[in-house]
């Protein structure tokens, strides 16, 4: 080969055998504890007609299957959810919708004027039974340590409430008590002190 050229020839590269599955590299039902608050934290979910109507429209997308719901709590100025999307959606749109669609209909039916919620919002990865259980009490509880309430069941915007269905928890994340038994230890657990401060 003369000085100044480049010889070039097939390049063989060595492409591995993949063992994986395509269909396993797509994430399957992913349950999520989400927290999202009003925006600069109005209490402009504290009326008995903001509350209802947001549950309204949770239990809407809920009925399209958007998403399974298995807690909830309305507080004043924020939200606590814990639901589970499965693969052909993702926690941030399963949120848009909620949040979207309550922003839209308070808008049109209450008079709420924009921007009704913060930006964004917080979740934590649900991955097992005992994580489902403290999200789930912290939610039920949250009226009652906010002192709106004696009993969590008094509180009318909660799961807690009876008169809510709500979907079981998710059978891959194992055996899950109700949320009422094996009340959280003297000082919380690792998933209450990440959210203490909502």
């Amino acid at each position: 080969m003369s000085p100044g050229k480049i010889r070039l020839w097939p390049l063989r590269m060595s492409i591995p055998h993949r063992h994986s599955d395509p269909e396993a590299v797509i994430a399957g039902a992913r349950t999520f504890f989400v927290t999202t608050s009003t925006h600069d934290k109005r209490h402009t979910l504290q009326s008995d007609r903001s509350a209802r109507l947001f549950l309204h429209v949770l239990y809407d997308y809920r009925s399209q299957d958007r998403f399974r719901l298995h807690e909830f709590v309305v507080m004043p100025d924020h939200i606590h959810l814990l639901l589970t999307v499965d693969v052909t959606m993702t926690i941030e749109k399963a949120v848009q919708f909620i949040k979207g669609g309550f922003a839209f209909r308070a808008g049109k039916e209450l008079g709420a004027r924009a921007p009704f919620w913060q930006k964004g919002f917080s979740e934590i990865r649900i991955r097992d039974a005992n994580a489902f259980q403290q999200a789930a009490r912290y939610i039920r509880n949250n009226p009652v340590e906010a002192g709106f309430v004696g009993d969590a069941k008094e509180y009318p915007y909660s799961s807690a409430n009876l008169g809510f269905d709500v979907d079981p928890a998710p059978v891959s994340l194992g055996r899950v008590l109700d949320a009422t038994q094996n009340a959280v230890p003297e000082g919380g657990s690792r998933f209450s002190s990440k959210i203490r401060n909502r």
